[in-house]
């Protein structure tokens, strides 16, 4: 049965058709699972009258922040806006006044001199009100990037100070997801507001003024404004919900454009001849948009015809009835004049406040998130200062440490205890989920134990100063991080808060052996290492194991600013895209380390580099189940000597492994 082409939603817009397109390539619509789009349907949810309640804790929220970031910039900002409002109705009132003398019988000499002060005074305010737009404007400037930057800075600050542990953890990476599209909305709210404020304050100038001059002139404005009001809102929410309901098609047609355009497609693209298909089907869901654009063009065009017509009689009655009160002698004719201004300029305020506060609001939820993320972000913070550690521990011991991930069941580790001397090379050995990587995390201190200890020379690491505790750790680890920056920075970063000299560098690279990877970069040391921006290039996988390793050594030799260096290295699988020759030599180098009296622990599935190994230590699911020099490991039968023979007869120096048949002559197969 074909599926239907509809789908309902009972928290976001109207069900849209759903494109085969959509369909084949995404299974249906695309809808992202990060934290910011918890907020994508928020304003489906609410009318106008909703939104405009809130948004005195919104302004309030923004000014907060806004207020601890410039304070005179903010002060500069209110104070124009609110002064803008102020000769808005200075202004209306002097128009009043003009018009009442011009309009007094007699010579047009005397006339014009008795209004003249008042006509004056109009073009003062106005150009007073063109200097506060433009001071509003100014402070506007200064003070939304300024807003942006501290958020920016608040927010990378919070995160890069977490818990490793919580910046795995689902919920609170979509709290930080959220919060981290709060800064450039906050950003963008200070404008808004700004908006808000300059449409809101001429509409109560405007209302207030015509109530002073005549009880029947504010009715009036309400009756031509409504219709112009009527017709933004109606506009915006229609557009608002497109745009939602759109989303996911957008999102997907995005990255149809990707794929066709992106290096890391490009050569699947060409080579299966994929770019007609994926060109094909973009085309389909671009038609889709372009049909809705043009729906939305058509329903605006009636909406504003009919708002407009609806004005047009409400103008027309407002007009009757001034001609009625000026003809009766009920309402100056001045009066009249001065309320076609002040409705006016009611009516063209009333289609900007609409709009900015139905974008006000959704910008407002992100920030919010921002503001929790500044208020409750320390419950994840890495805990400062704390019992101190030796400087060159003699044993690191683990005693019964436990650990398991949130949101599993089965622990990672499970009661390993094992004891690391310095100097020593300890190996950590197991198939992949057997705990090594977890085990290296708790060691380098990124992760806690749930249970058991791990110490210093009798030191407990759990309530120990964290700062010493990374101070003492080198890390080389699986994933190491390519760092998108020169050759120079990406060195530099094993050692980041300490000054390092050129010599210092090369004797990192003399180490790792760098130079066939410096001669083969134009600019050397001060290459870009990161292809698709100029200048920028690529290199091998084998050869950023290098600069990693160059990194490692720079770490290992350098005092950190107390004067402590590293005692315990720890190196993940360091050599998993280097060919054979350079491998070897990578695993002799790391092991010459303990020369400078550190300890290592490695992790490699490449067994021949652990039988050198002071001690091998097997985990399998998460528990210790052998352990002991290699050859005491292979002189029984035990897990690790099966898997380093099977190991050995892949490179044709052992045993067949199981799965290869032994050759035999044809004339053997025959009988």
């Amino acid at each position: 049965m074909t599926p239907p082409r509809t789908r309902t939603r009972t928290d976001g817009p109207p069900a849209r058709a759903v494109s085969e397109s959509e369909r084949l390539l995404f299974g249906g619509p695309m809808r992202y699972d990060f934290g910011w789009a918890r907020h994508e349907f928020a304003g489906t949810k609410v009318t106008f009258w909703t939104v405009a309640r809130q948004m005195p804790h919104f302004l309030r929220l923004a000014g907060r922040m806004a207020w601890a970031t410039d304070r005179t910039a903010l002060v500069t900002l209110v104070t124009a806006e609110l002064l803008r409002g102020v000769a808005a109705a200075v202004a209306l009132i002097a128009t009043n006044q003009a018009l009442g003398r011009l309009l007094t019988p007699g010579e047009v000499t005397t006339v014009l001199h008795a209004a003249l002060p008042a006509i004056a005074t109009v073009g003062a305010v106005y150009a007073l009100s063109a200097v506060l737009a433009a001071g509003s404007e100014r402070a506007s400037g200064r003070l939304e990037p300024a807003v942006f930057r501290q958020a920016t800075v608040d927010f990378l600050e919070i995160v890069s100070r977490s818990e490793l542990a919580a910046i795995e953890d689902p919920e609170f990476l979509a709290e930080v997801d959220s919060a981290r599209w709060g800064a450039a909305s906050l950003q963008r709210i200070i404008g808004q507001a700004t908006a808000v404020l300059t449409a809101g304050f001429a509409l109560v100038s405007a209302a207030g003024v015509l109530s002073v001059l005549h009880p029947a002139l504010l009715p009036m404005l309400l009756l031509i404004t409504a219709p112009r009001g009527w017709g933004a809102v109606r506009t915006a929410r229609r557009r608002y919900l497109s745009t939602q309901a759109m989303l996911q098609h957008n999102r997907a047609s995005g990255l149809l454009a990707d794929m066709l355009i992106r290096p890391w497609s490009a050569a699947e693209v060409r080579v299966h001849a994929c770019g007609p298909f994926l060109l094909a089907h973009y085309e389909q869901m671009a038609r889709a948009a372009e049909r809705e654009q043009v729906r939305l063009a058509g329903a605006k065009a009636r909406t504003d015809l009919l708002a407009s017509a609806l004005a047009g009689l409400a103008t027309t009655g407002a007009f009757a009835v001034l001609g009625w009160l000026v003809d009766s002698g009920s309402m100056p004719l001045a009066v009249a004049g001065t309320a076609v201004v002040a409705i006016r300029t009611g009516s063209a305020s009333i289609g900007g406040l609409v709009s900015q506060v139905n974008s006000l609001y959704e910008e407002s939820l992100f920030v919010a998130d921002l503001d929790r993320l500044r208020r409750d972000g320390h419950r994840h913070s890495i805990p400062v200062g704390g019992t101190p550690l030796p400087k060159h521990p003699e044993e690191i011991s683990v005693e019964d440490v436990s650990f398991t991930y949130p949101g599993r069941d089965a622990p990672a580790l499970d009661k390993v205890s094992l004891t690391i001397r310095r100097g020593e090379v300890i190996a950590l050995v197991g198939e992949n989920g057997s705990g090594k990587s977890t085990l290296a995390h708790l060691l380098c201190g990124v992760y806690r134990p749930d249970q058991g200890r791990i110490r210093w020379d009798g030191v407990d690491t759990a309530g120990a100063d964290r700062v010493q505790l990374f101070a003492g750790i080198a890390l080389l680890a699986q994933n190491f991080q390519r760092w998108a920056f020169t050759l120079r920075a990406n060195l530099l970063l094993g050692r980041p808060e300490v000054p390092a000299g050129q010599a210092t560098l090369e004797a990192a690279a003399d180490y790792a052996e760098l130079d066939p990877v410096l001669a083969e970069l134009d600019r050397g040391w001060d290459t870009l290492l990161a292809k698709g921006f100029e200048g920028g290039v690529g290199i091998s996988g084998g050869q950023w194991q290098r600069v990693a390793l160059a990194r490692l050594r720079h770490r290992v030799t350098t005092p950190g600013p107390d004067g402590r260096l590293p005692h315990l290295v720890v190196v993940d699988e360091p050599t998993s895209a280097m060919d054979a020759k350079a491998e070897i030599q990578a695993f002799e180098k790391i092991r010459g380390l303990t020369e400078l009296g550190v300890s290592i622990v490695l992790i490699t599935h490449r067994l021949a580099a652990t039988a050198r190994a002071d001690r091998i230590y097997v985990l399998h699911h998460g528990r210790l189940t052998e352990q002991g020099t290699h050859a005491e490991l292979m002189a029984r039968p035990t897990d690790y000597r099966e898997a380093y023979r099977l190991q050995a007869a892949q490179y044709g120096i052992g045993p067949h492994l199981p799965h290869q048949a032994t050759a035999t002559p044809d004339h053997e197969e025959t009988r």
